[in-house]
């Protein structure tokens, strides 16, 4: 396991820890693989009974680092590249072991769709998120075009990704993104406390209860993934996007 996502078990809890604090855990190609690879190893792991996924340092992800960005130069560049993405969606949604969020400040876009992938997400009360994707031309992925709207609605849904506005961790408490807002200095415990609670109940009933809730609350996933690979590919080509893209990551654009 790469040192820039570190994961550790302890008494069937596994904690699984973005690491790249200096960049507010900006999302590159390393941080997406090594994200696969632990919830892939976490599912595969019998001695793992529930997982709590956050981020070291001042931020849970800031989204894609877009200063170390090298924007595909082929179709084949732009799937393989989201491809990376939904495969961590994948581990986390449709495996099995139970995921507990603690959300610390930042989740923007790919972060925020990591932070909706978890099963229950604790929020620091100082923590906020936004989706930016269609400032650059991109639409998201991590399966929150079904996700999202079985959350909070169509139109609440709309509003989030068509206009890209700020939300505070109280007010995704209000529409049901957030289970539940702690003190920033509490999240761990809290977070530890849940994990713990959901480690020590039968493990056949609570893999069960999580593939049976998400089949049928989300049955429409594996076509959300779909269409936002198909959409996302096509946003990375096209050239609107690459100028948008490029101008931020000269310090020209907003």
């Amino acid at each position: 396991m790469s040192d820039i996502v570190l994961s550790t078990v302890d008494d069937g809890v596994r904690t699984i820890v973005l690491n790249r604090p200096e960049t507010l855990n900006a999302m590159n190609a390393e941080l997406v693989r090594a994200v696969g690879d632990a919830f892939e190893e976490a599912n595969a792991d019998p001695a793992t009974r529930a997982i709590i996924f956050t981020g070291a340092g001042r931020a849970f992800c800031s989204g894609d680092d877009l200063k170390e960005h090298r924007h595909p130069e082929s179709e084949a560049e732009a799937r393989a590249a989201v491809d990376a993405i939904q495969r961590c969606t994948r581990a986390m949604v449709l495996g099995d072991k139970p995921i507990i969020g603690a959300i610390n400040g930042w989740a923007v876009g790919g972060g925020f769709e990591w932070a909706i992938n978890c099963d229950l997400a604790l929020w620091a009360a100082d923590a906020k998120a936004f989706f930016p994707e269609i400032r650059w031309g991109m639409v998201v992925t991590g399966g929150v075009s079904a996700l999202l709207p079985a959350i909070v609605g169509l139109t609440k849904a709309r509003e989030m990704l068509f206009l890209g506005d700020t939300y505070t961790a109280a007010e995704l408490h209000e529409i049901g993104i957030a289970w539940k807002v702690v003190a920033p200095d509490r999240l761990m415990d809290e977070a530890r406390s849940v994990a713990r609670r959901i480690a020590d109940s039968p493990q056949l009933a609570v893999r069960s209860m999580k593939r049976v809730l998400n089949d049928a609350a989300f049955a429409s996933i594996e076509r959300a993934l779909a269409l936002e690979t198909e959409a996302t590919v096509e946003g990375f080509l096209d050239p609107e996007t690459t100028e948008r893209v490029g101008a931020f990551a000269r310090g020209q654009g907003g």
